[in-house]
């Protein structure tokens, strides 16, 4: 598995900055202001600054209409809804559907992914007993405001040393049996992910439900099977530094002086992978998420960061291999008709 192969130029190491620097001052406002939910502060920086190297309004225009309409999706269906498991079901398919139709299009492929990972994590929250739904839902749409400042502000701060290339266009459309394909398996998978969360009551593995999701982001079998290889390696390194960063600070864990930094250098170190791998989803980015999710949800005052680094590594590694199991079958699946077939082209 060849990770490396981008050399790093000095564009690359500013969007490293960028991340890192972005990642921990919504951390740090967070903390400082004492909202709930870090994981939004923490994480929806890293997805923006991550997966766009250069901020534009485009950019920032879909990441509002995801806060917003994922809101509206949470807190009017959820609400009519929520009480009624089998329609409840049926709707969170077709919300899927149609985000993964937008990842699959390419050009609404920031609105789609923050989309399913906002979407998911809302209604994972929105399990636990006495969530305040408003909160939830206005913490979200916080998290991207600010989200989007900050990346305009480190991008300001921060600037690239010379104009960007475009990124290369695709050599041929994607076929309408390849879009329709990439849509049904990404729904399926997210709609079955929902109902074992539910089922089982797993309201404690937000890591590993976020990981179904994310093993999507290639939108293909291939791809999900090469990143989940990645996305395991970026579990186990980011793992590792939480659970290093918690023997450090020891009894200081509640100083929010001493995490920034540390927050900032392990977000550092795994920009820098991502930004060698060029692949998008690979061990970089898992690591950044790994570690948005382990400082911005789980290290807080009288919380074993250890045990919950722990629980979060078996849980995700399990979650990998279900996740890939039925991937494998749903895409299978599709294959077998002439409508959703992957290979063909159009």
């Amino acid at each position: 598995m060849k990770l490396w192969d981008h050399p790093m130029s000095e564009n690359d190491f500013r969007q490293c900055l960028r991340i890192a620097t972005g990642a921990t001052l919504g951390f740090t406002i967070c903390k400082l202001f004492g909202w709930n939910y870090g994981v939004f502060f923490t994480v929806v920086p890293m997805l923006l600054l991550g997966m766009v190297p250069v901020m534009s309004a485009h950019a920032a225009r879909q990441l509002f209409a995801a806060a917003i309409v994922c809101g509206l999706e949470v807190g009017i269906l959820g609400g009519l809804f929520g009480g009624h498991p089998g329609i409840m079901t049926l709707i969170v398919f077709v919300l899927f559907l149609y985000k993964f139709a937008c990842m699959s299009k390419g050009p609404l492929f920031l609105f789609g992914a923050n989309s399913v990972l906002s979407l998911s994590i809302m209604l994972h929250f929105a399990s636990y007993p006495g969530v305040d739904l408003n909160e939830l839902i206005f913490g979200n749409l916080l998290a991207s405001v600010l989200s989007v400042i900050i990346a305009y502000l480190v991008t300001f701060l921060i600037p690239d040393a010379e104009p960007r290339q475009p990124p290369p266009r695709p050599s041929e459309p994607k076929g309408s049996h390849r879009m329709r394909h990439e849509a049904l398996l990404g729904a399926s998978i997210a709609t079955l992910s929902f109902l074992v969360f539910q089922v089982f009551d797993l309201n404690d593995s937000m890591s590993a439900q976020a990981t179904t999701l994310l093993l999507l982001f290639p939108m293909h079998w291939n791809g999900a099977l090469g990143y989940a290889r990645k996305r395991a390696m970026g579990t186990l390194l980011g793992v590792s530094f939480g659970v290093a960063g918690q023997l450090f600070l020891y009894d200081w864990a509640d100083m929010l002086v001493l995490i920034i930094p540390l927050l900032w250098i392990g977000a550092m170190i795994f920009s820098y992978m991502h930004v060698k791998e060029s692949s998008g989803s690979g061990a970089g980015f898992g690591g950044l998420t790994t570690l948005g999710i382990l400082f911005g949800q789980y290290l807080t005052p009288g919380n074993d960061l250890i045990f919950s680094a722990l629980y979060r590594v078996s849980s995700i590694f399990f979650a990998i291999v279900v996740t890939l199991l039925v991937t494998y079958l749903v895409h299978r699946l599709l294959n077998s008709f002439e409508a959703t077939r992957f290979h063909v082209a159009s």
